[in-house]
This record gives structure tokens, C-alpha cells and sequence, in this order.
């Protein structure tokens, strides 16, 4: 089949090239507005209790967790009379603003402690915007001018979920901007040393943009019927060009050996498209089987990086397979134009992999000894991970969202801005259940870690205030129902602020109740990160073995391949700990704020991404191995061998798109660089450490049980095998 679409497409290759030129031009249109269309929430859990809980305050009750925070700065301090005037006007006008549901402060609230700096130099003023986060986000557009210059002498500084939203998008767009500037050129003249040429070298920049609006085009269209997360656009810009330059590597490397052995353009064409395009086609399926299993997660910031790496995973396959071998059919010979190597294939390094993998079969025992020794050493930080959600704190430090909770964390002792909503559920009038609602109350405030509990019954637009005499709880008295505000005095990610939830969901109550707020959705998060792993590594072990399996005809050599990538990124999540949460080569990540923890949907990109990423180079390391093999029947010369012809080309592929992930790091959002740094080092750690050492070494200890099977798969294989190499080698 392969061999019929490479006649085709070099046959018909000016209509290939006029039909993808306009392809670019429509999906260019339609991905130009994705990014305005992207949304910046996606990490709670619908259907979640904490979910719910938001849902209900916000609907039936006008109110819920503070999503907008104004951070109200006075010299004279706050207590001065013209001071309170001027706080309970700004108040009440913000309450007043289209779309905020609820609005308090310390001015209107009794003068609290806890909405007031130690110093008395600043209080809050605490909001609740209505709707989804695009609904928020566009009623904080209009309210936000009216506020930022200051309010009659007084600083106002926004903070909160819905200021964040703001800036991260604001961000984002700066990111991308500054690191497409960046990483193209340099992207392109680190390919014109690998390929020793210009021509060749402008082809996987080439396929990597198509693949890049391909993907925004899926996007922009997904947004219609979907949420998609405004994150996903720096996965595809970096996935798009990495494996374009990938998938290009591949192919017109072994277009232009197979020029080298006196080959026509077309028959090149052919044999390439027929090895490296099949070993393309199989690398596609499995980084984006991979990819799929994020779709598992319930969080759509998770959906969101399959969306965007499944549609730049197909775009890149199909511009290697159809556009490339078009555009060498137009060049020809001229593809080594301005090359100043003919004779010899770009990046092979067949001489030095050749030496070390003949050195490691040499040695089998102590280098695999050793170096799975150091992975693991490597990785030993990992086992004191500790996990949190996206903040502010992920935003650089002279974000204005950032400069507020740093001010709250520091001069704010209660957490009013991180309460747990408790929501209770329909049990009689609330006048009926006054005293139970005052018991449960009591019994909450004397739980562990607990500041002061907040008692509201009824409807904020319906019902009238009764405070009581030492300000420490009020209560709204009408006609709907009752939610409780349980301010803490311990951080929501911490263990105290965990077992806190957990005590405040299992403490006896007289009605049924749910709970809301920062320390309740990460733990929702947790549940559901943790209950749905499982199925995601049993996805993607299952669909690496049945693919591996197809290529090889082996049982052994797809669970080779799955143990060998756990290794290797057991080194990649030990230095994502003893960076991003202990705080270590900060001149290299650049300026961040550690938080003592790792954002939890982190590991779960990294894992399922550079899973992806790591079966790409096996599969093209295994197809010359088992081409050479087929060939001699030699495991240790088939390694040596097929290690020499393309260990050159992997650790040259694993370097370009290890330095678009990089690319990652000059982004001010502190998860994106985890994640930039965490896909680098897996790429590297595997295109170098374990596919160098660990798999000659494995592979010569195993001998001819590498490709062992059971008669019964081996007869399986023989019929509906597609493993690379030639059709009389398979036969």
C-alpha cells in the first residue's frame, strides 16, 4: 500500500503540492481565532462533589468561593474614618457591576479581623462573578478598567481564579510569541548542521508548520462543540515542529542513503516511504494511542493535550507521507544542493554508535547494571513528590494576580480567600432547622486547623442580615437554604489542609452536605487522577505491546520496550522534584515561585507525552535492527548494525525536539515550564541512555529469545504482520 501511494504521489506530485498549499491557506483561516476561542480553566472534575457544590452556591445561592479579589492598599491605614466610607462605597458599586453575584469586605462585614492586613494597611474586598470561566472572564474585561488606577485616593490590586484566567491568557500569547521568534531560527540552523545541508534542511521545518495549522484548524473546530484549554496551543507549536523535524529525519535520511547506493528519484521515493514511512506510520499510532489516554481524565485541560497531539501527531504522518515525498519528487537530486556532504548520509555517526554498541555486547551484564542503578538514583526524588493544583503562584512573580497572594499569604493569617463551602441540602424550612444548623456549625469550629465558621441561610438576593454580637458568624435568614463558609488556618494543599476536608465531609451532620473550595477540589482532582491512572497505563501498555508486536512478530520485545521507558522516565520525574519543588537549577528554568509542591496534572501530561515520544525512537530503532536481522539471522550483528545505520539520526531527532520542548522554559507560566523540561529529558534520557546502552545490552543477553513468540501469535504475525523492512525479508 505503501509503495502505491509513493508512485502515486510522485506521479501526481505538483497536484500534492498545489492541493496542500491549499490546505494551509484554509485551515490557516480557521485556526487564526482558536487561541480567542481557548478557554483557561479545564482542571475541575465535572460531576465532582466539590463541582456540584459551586454549581449550587453560585445558582441557587448568588454566591460561592471568591473568584475575584480586590487587594485594597491605604498609607493611612483602613480604620480611618474617611477610609471605611470610601471601602463601603467601593463595595457596594462592585456589587453593583454586571455579573457579580456577591460582594463583601472588610468595611461591610463588621470590620472582620481576617479581611484585614496584620499591619493595617490593606484590606479585601472579596467577589463571586457569575457563569463559566469565558463568562467570567469577559464580565472581569468590563469591570476591570473601571477599578485598576484606584477608587477615590485608594489602591486596588486584582487577585483571585478570574484575575489568573486573565493573566495566564495574556501570557500564554506573550510566550508563544517569544518562543516561535526564538526557536525557529535556531531550529533551523541546528538542522542545516544535521542534514550538512540547506535544502534538506528547510523540509522538516516545512512539515512541522503544516502539521502546527493543521492541528489549530481542529482546534478552532472543537471549540464549537466543546472546551478546550488555551494551553493546548503550546503542545501543538512544540509537538508540531518537533515531530515534523522527527518524521522528516526519518525519511529523507533514508531518501538520500538510498540516492547514495545509485537509486533513481523515484525508486528512493519508493524504498523510503516503504521503511521509513512505515516506520512513521507506526510511530503515529502509537504516540497518539498515548495521547488518547488523556481522554480518559475527566478534566478537560487534560482532554485538551490529546485534542491538540493527536490532530499534530495525524497532520505530521500525513505531511511525511504525502507532502514529503511530493516535494522530493520536485527536488530530486537537488535536495543535497548546497550540502557539502554527498557521499556520506547525513547524521548516520554509523562509526561512534557503532563502537558503543559494540562495547556494550560486549559488556551486557555491568552496563545494564549500572545504568538502571544511576536511572533509578536518579529518580529516588520522585518518591517525595508533593502535589497541588494551578495558582497563582504559576504566574512570574511580578504578576499582578501573584503580588496579591503572596501579600495575602504573608500578612492574611486565616485563609479567607480559600474557605470550604459547605453546602447543605434540602431538609424543611430554614426556620425549623435554626438550632441545627447552630450545632453543626459549633461542630464544625471545633474541628482541627479551623479559623471561624460562617453560617448563611437563605437567599443573598432574598434575605435580610442578622449579625451576631461577637461577629464571628452571620446568618442570612429567608427562604431557600443553608451554606457554610469554613475558613482554615492551614495552606488547602497540605496534609492539614486535606485531612481538614476530610473531617469537615465526615462530621456528623443533621442534613445531607456537600463541599466546595480550593482544598475540596484538589482533592476531587486526586480522586480522579488517581482512580483513572490504572486504565490510562493499561491503555497505553496494552496498545505498545499489540503495535510492537505487529512490527517485531516478538512477545518479548514489546514488554522490553514498556519496561525500559518506566526506567527511563523514572530519572525524568526525579529532576522534575528536585527542580520545580526543592527549588534547584534555577538559572537554567528561570525565575519562578516554588510552592513546594508539583501542579498535579503535570507527571500525567509528561507520562502519557514522552510515553508517546519514547516508542517513537523505538520503533525506529527496532525496525533496522530487525530489518538487519531478518537479513543475517545475527542478533549481535543486527544490533551493532542497526544501531550504527540509525543511532545517528535518533540522538540527532531526540536533540531538535528536546530543544523545542526547552523552548518551553523562557514561558513565565511555571507548569509549562515543568512540562517543557520534564518532555526534554525523557527525550533525551531515551534517545541517548537507554536506547545507547539498555537496549544492546537487553538484547544481547536475550539472544534469539528476542524474537520469540508463541506458534500460535507467530502464525498470527506471519499473516497480518507489518513490520518494516522488505517484502522478501517478511516472506
Amino acid at each position: 500500500m505503501l509503495d502505491k501511494l509513493a508512485a502515486l504521489v510522485t506521479v501526481r506530485r505538483r497536484l500534492v503540492l498545489g492541493v496542500s498549499l491549499l490546505f494551509c491557506v484554509v485551515a490557516g483561516a480557521l485556526g487564526a481565532s482558536a487561541a480567542t476561542k481557548l478557554s483557561t480553566g479545564g482542571f475541575d472534575v465535572p460531576g465532582a462533589e466539590s463541582t456540584l457544590a459551586a454549581a449550587t452556591l453560585s445558582e441557587h445561592f448568588g454566591s460561592g468561593e471568591p473568584n475575584l479579589i480586590l487587594l485594597v492598599r491605604t498609607p493611612g491605614g483602613v480604620d480611618r474614618p474617611d477610609t471605611v466610607r470610601k471601602g463601603v462605597e467601593l463595595t457596594g458599586r462592585l456589587a453593583a457591576e454586571p455579573g457579580v453575584q456577591d460582594a463583601v469586605s472588610y468595611w461591610t462585614e463588621g470590620k472582620a479581623a481576617a479581611l484585614r492586613a496584620e499591619r493595617s494597611d490593606s484590606a479585601l474586598v472579596l467577589a463571586h462573578l457569575k457563569g463559566d470561566e469565558n463568562q467570567v472572564g469577559r464580565y472581569l474585561d468590563t469591570i476591570r478598567p473601571r477599578y485598576e488606577g484606584g477608587f477615590q485616593g485608594l489602591t486596588v490590586e486584582f487577585g483571585g481564579r478570574a484575575e489568573v484566567a486573565r493573566e495566564l491568557n495574556q501570557q500564554i500569547q506573550k510566550d508563544l510569541m517569544f518562543a516561535e521568534l526564538l526557536i525557529i531560527p535556531v531550529t533551523l540552523i541546528l538542522l542545516v548542521f544535521v542534514f550538512r545541508g540547506v535544502i534538506a534542511a528547510l523540509l522538516p521545518l516545512a512539515l512541522g508548520v503544516v502539521a502546527v495549522i493543521g492541528a489549530l484548524a481542529v482546534l478552532g473546530l472543537l471549540t464549537q462543540f466543546t472546551d478546550v484549554s488555551v494551553f493546548a496551543i503550546n503542545l501543538t507549536t512544540g509537538l508540531g515542529l518537533g515531530l515534523g523535524i522527527d518524521y522528516s529525519l526519518f525519511v529523507v535520511s533514508r531518501y538520500r542513503e538510498e540516492l547514495a547506493t545509485g537509486a533513481t528519484v523515484g525508486d528512493a521515493i519508493v524504498t523510503s516511504v516503504r521503511t521509513a514511512g512505515r516506520t512513521v506510520l507506526y510511530s503515529a499510532v502509537t504516540v497518539a494511542l498515548s495521547l488518547s489516554a488523556l481522554l480518559l481524565f475527566p478534566m478537560y485541560f487534560l482532554r485538551s493535550f490529546a485534542y491538540a497531539g493527536i490532530a499534530v501527531v495525524a497532520f505530521a504522518a500525513l505531511s511525511a507521507l504525502v507532502l514529503l515525498p511530493a516535494l522530493l519528487a520536485v527536488l530530486g537530486t537537488r535536495v543535497n544542493t548546497w550540502s557539502w556532504t554527498r557521499r556520506r548520509t547525513a547524521c548516520e555517526g554509523r562509526n561512534a554508535w557503532s563502537r558503543l554498541a559494540g562495547f556494550v555486547v560486549r559488556r551486557p551484564v555491568p552496563m545494564a547494571t549500572g545504568t538502571v542503578a544511576v536511572l533509578l538514583l536518579l529518580g529516588a526524588p520522585f518518591l517525595g513528590v508533593r502535589l497541588n493544583l494551578a495558582d497563582e503562584r504559576s504566574l512570574p512573580a511580578g504578576a499582578e494576580a501573584h503580588r496579591v497572594v503572596t501579600v495575602l499569604r504573608h500578612d492574611y493569617p486565616a485563609r479567607e480567600a480559600d474557605p470550604t463551602l459547605v453546602v447543605a441540602g434540602d431538609s424543611g424550612p430554614p426556620q425549623s432547622r435554626a438550632a441545627d444548623i447552630d450545632a453543626y456549625a459549633e461542630r464544625l469550629s471545633a474541628l482541627r486547623h479551623v479559623a471561624r465558621v460562617d453560617a448563611w441561610t437563605g437567599s443573598y438576593a432574598d434575605g435580610h442580615r442578622i449579625a451576631r454580637p461577637d461577629g464571628s458568624r452571620q446568618r442570612y435568614a429567608a427562604q431557600d437554604g443553608t451554606w457554610l463558609s469554613v475558613v482554615g488556618s492551614v495552606d488547602p494543599y497540605s496534609e492539614e489542609g486535606q485531612s481538614l476536608v476530610r473531617d469537615i465531609r465526615q462530621a456528623r451532620a443533621p442534613f445531607d452536605v456537600t463541599t466546595a473550595g480550593t482544598a475540596s477540589a484538589f482533592r476531587d482532582t486526586m480522586d480522579a487522577l488517581t482512580g483513572r491512572m490504572p486504565y490510562c497505563l493499561l491503555l497505553i501498555a496494552v496498545t505498545t505491546f499489540v503495535l510492537l508486536f505487529l512490527l517485531t512478530g516478538s512477545v518479548v520485545m514489546p514488554v522490553k520496550a514498556i519496561v525500559l521507558n518506566l526506567l527511563s522516565l523514572t530519572a525524568t520525574f526525579g529532576a522534575l522534584v528536585w527542580v520545580f519543588q526543592e527549588g534547584h537549577l534555577r538559572w537554567l528554568t528561570g525565575d519562578f515561585a516554588l510552592t513546594g509542591g508539583i501542579v498535579a496534572t503535570t507527571p500525567v501530561m509528561v507520562f502519557c507525552l514522552a510515553f508517546g515520544l519514547s516508542m517513537d525512537y523505538e520503533v525506529f530503532l527496532l525496525s533496522r535492527i530487525k530489518e538487519e536481522y531478518d537479513a543475517t539471522g545475527d542478533t549481535a550483528r543486527s544490533v551493532v548494525h542497526g544501531l550504527g545505520k540509525s543511532g545517528g539520526i535518533v540522538t540527532a531527532a531526540a536533540a531538535l525536539i528536546a530543544l523545542v520542548f526547552l523552548s518551553f522554559l523562557t514561558s513565565g507560566i511555571t507548569y509549562m515550564k515543568t512540562l517543557g523540561l520534564g518532555l526534554a529529558l525523557a527525550v533525551v534520557v531515551d534517545a541517548t541512555v537507554v536506547r545507547g546502552v539498555l537496549l544492546p545490552a537487553f538484547m544481547r543477553l536475550a539472544g534469539r529469545f528476542n524474537w520469540w513468540a508463541p506458534a500460535w501469535l507467530a502464525r498470527l504475525h506471519r499473516r497480518i504482520g507489518l513490520d518494516e523492512g522488505s517484502d522478501e525479508a517478511r516472506r
